[in-house]
């Protein structure tokens, strides 16, 4: 009996003495919660898919165990917000605790909660931008328990390179993200280019991407471009200064809502002419970032080179043909000519009411 006891002591001494070590040595101490969380948040699935103009609904839906919560007198808060490209910090979408609602800044009368269910606290968005792309965080509150989750909008698009008439790097991170604006685009993210780059997109010139960081993808590794011997990959030049400086930017563009297509006219026509001639069609001059989505999400195909809104002219080929892109489809670059020259025609875009 002394044995049995003595080997009782001896155990209790030596488990107090490692959990003591086991504190001190990671500095932590694990708690477990017996019954498991009393408010647990999920999305259904981790993305959802869309593209601009459409709706979209983000999922996310809350389990409670109503016994942790006493007589039940906590009200849930649910609060949606977007996270950032270089998640950094958090813009706020959408609150709602019982009757009370509010929505914010560009998301005012396109977002509300779908509802299903008692415990659903699915966000739906209407009439999608390009801006509502990137990751959202769906929060729920209940007293003192919270937990989250997180959801990814992917928007069906285009990634296309850009730089201005001045020449190749010459857009300091604002004007990058100006320039793309400018052509009915935004500046893409990483996940969209490296998506361009899984799709074939090829491009020797470094660009700006939403997270102030500079890369380029590469399918066909050559010397001008990391070396021969390399392996396909997008390049990661890092992050740069975002005022001083300067490279090219990868645009991002999707479904417009609106008709792109080359005006047949009797004569080639000046920059000014082209710009005046779409707007006696009853239209305008079109946007890079529209050709490039005619171009990629319609097919759009014509072997005519054609002003554009930023005087450069270009032409859309979805059917490699010989003088007309012979070896791939792309939107095929001529250049930013004089303005006066009289030896192009022009694509316009005529937006839908």
């Amino acid at each position: 009996m002394k044995s049995l006891l003595l080997l009782v002591l001896i155990s209790i001494c030596w488990a107090d003495h490692h959990s003591d070590n086991y504190t001190l040595d990671h500095d932590r101490v694990i708690h477990v919660q017996e019954n498991g969380p009393r408010l647990l948040v999920e999305a259904e699935q981790a993305r959802a898919f869309s593209y601009r103009g459409g709706n979209v609904t983000l999922p996310c839906k809350f389990y409670r165990d109503p016994t942790a919560f006493g007589s039940g007198t906590h009200k849930i808060r649910i609060k949606w917000t977007k996270l950032t490209s270089d998640y950094l910090k958090e813009v706020d979408v959408f609150v709602s605790m019982g009757y009370h609602k509010k929505t914010y800044g560009g998301y005012q009368g396109r977002v509300f909660l779908k509802g299903g269910s008692d415990n659903d606290a699915s966000l739906v968005i209407s009439d999608l931008t390009l801006e509502d792309y990137g990751k959202y965080k769906c929060e729920v509150i209940e007293g003192l328990e919270d937990d989250t989750a997180v959801v990814a909008l992917d928007l069906q698009g285009v990634v296309f390179p850009y730089f201005p008439r001045l020449g190749r790097y010459n857009l300091n991170f604002h004007e990058a993200q100006q320039a793309c604006l400018d052509q009915d685009a935004v500046i893409a993210s990483f996940d969209q280019l490296y998506n361009a780059w899984r799709g074939g997109l090829d491009w020797c010139n470094a660009g700006w991407l939403s997270d102030g960081s500079v890369q380029y993808p590469i399918t066909k590794p050559r010397e001008p471009c990391g070396g021969q011997n390399t392996v396909p990959g997008v390049r990661n030049y890092g992050f740069w200064d975002k005022d001083k400086s300067r490279y090219d930017v990868f645009c991002f563009t999707s479904n417009f809502n609106g008709r792109f297509y080359y005006l047949i006219h009797p004569t080639k026509l000046t920059y000014d002419e082209a710009v005046q001639a779409c707007l006696n069609d009853g239209a305008q001059i079109a946007k890079v970032g529209q050709i490039f989505a005619a171009w990629k999400l319609l097919g759009y195909d014509r072997c005519d080179a054609g002003w554009l809104a930023d005087g450069s002219v270009r032409y859309p080929i979805s059917r490699p043909r010989r003088r007309c892109s012979p070896t791939e489809a792309a939107v095929r670059f001529v250049g930013f000519p004089d303005k006066k020259h009289k030896l192009y025609g022009v694509y316009c875009f005529r937006a839908y009411n």
